[in-house]
């Protein structure tokens, strides 16, 4: 009976408080400045180095290149980019080596499908996924306010 009263003590205590739970599909959650989300791919500065794809833990990543069409260039320009997010860990090491910052993390962490065929990510989403770059990434990537080639 002492453990009952103990019980409907906390319960009651508990009932009054400020509730600390999100409503949340109605209201976002704010996630920390430095959460690993899903990543974001700007075509644009990929080199094809392929180091994203060779330090990767789970081998999610695959991409491809083409030769620069442009015979005054040299290098290649990025032809695909695929990862499949079904065994991607979100380790964050794509985007520590990508020495242009082509890869880099968002705070989007919202991914659930129906279906696994879903999870395939190609170049075309990886780039429109950009609406809560990480912080640290959108101060070093160049605006076109500044005159940066963005």
């Amino acid at each position: 009976m002492k453990g009952l009263v103990k019980g409907l003590g906390v319960t009651f205590k508990n009932l009054a408080q400020k509730k600390v739970t999100y409503a949340y599909p109605d209201e976002p959650l704010e996630m920390p400045d430095r959460f690993r989300g899903i990543q974001h791919f700007d075509p644009e500065k990929c080199i094809v180095c392929n180091q994203c794809a060779r330090i990767c833990p789970t081998q999610c990543i695959s991409l491809t290149g083409k030769p620069n069409p442009d015979p005054e260039k040299k290098g290649k320009v990025i032809d695909t980019y695929d990862i499949n997010f079904e065994i991607c860990i979100l380790c964050d090491l794509c985007t520590e080596v990508c020495p242009t910052e082509a890869i880099v993390m968002t705070n989007n962490f919202e991914l659930s499908t129906y279906s696994r065929d879903e999870l395939f990510k190609n170049m075309e989403w990886l780039n429109s996924n950009n609406t809560n770059v990480r912080k640290e990434n959108s101060l070093n990537a160049p605006s076109k306010a500044k005159g940066g080639a963005n």
